[in-house]
């Protein structure tokens, strides 16, 4: 089955939209977390996880938008995500968010090892993949430390 430029234009965009999404069920999870722990923790989920997902999510929004608008493809909006229940606990959420990152970035590396953004020639959109996965490349070794430490 062949398929056109307009296809594949299309399905880069809806793999960026779910990969944002994704990012966006992650930022809501970390959210929660903080608002679980104390002062000293929370300030180091804040800046050794929440700002990393938080900056690869405004990337993909940002290369999602950019990309739809080069190729005059209806964009769209990304609506905050809704957290998990509260009774998960700081581990919990912090599961929930790594979770999310890992099938974000899992959607997004296949996106990159596929042919599909060099077949449509958009070196804007490779470049801007490579900086949506860069913030999220030592995600989970950070959180992982985070996660030994919690409670000690």
């Amino acid at each position: 089955m062949a398929y056109t430029t307009a296809d594949a234009r299309a399905q880069l965009l809806d793999t960026i939209a779910e990969a944002a999404e994704e990012l966006g069920v992650a930022l809501a999870s970390l959210s929660e977390a903080y608002e679980l722990l104390d002062e000293g923790t929370a300030d180091r989920v804040e800046q050794e996880l929440f700002r990393p997902v938080q900056t690869a999510y405004g990337r993909a929004k940002r290369t999602h938008a950019e990309f739809a608008e080069r190729h005059r493809l209806r964009g769209r909006t990304f609506e905050p995500a809704v957290p998990g229940a509260p009774s998960r606990g700081v581990k919990g959420f912090l599961d929930s968010a790594l979770l999310a990152v890992g099938r974000a970035d899992l959607k997004l590396a296949a996106l990159q090892d596929s042919m599909l953004p060099v077949e449509v020639g958009d070196v804007e959109l490779r470049a801007g993949l490579e900086q949506v996965r860069a913030p999220l490349a030592s995600l989970n070794a950070r959180a992982h430390e985070l996660l030994r430490t919690l409670g000690r």
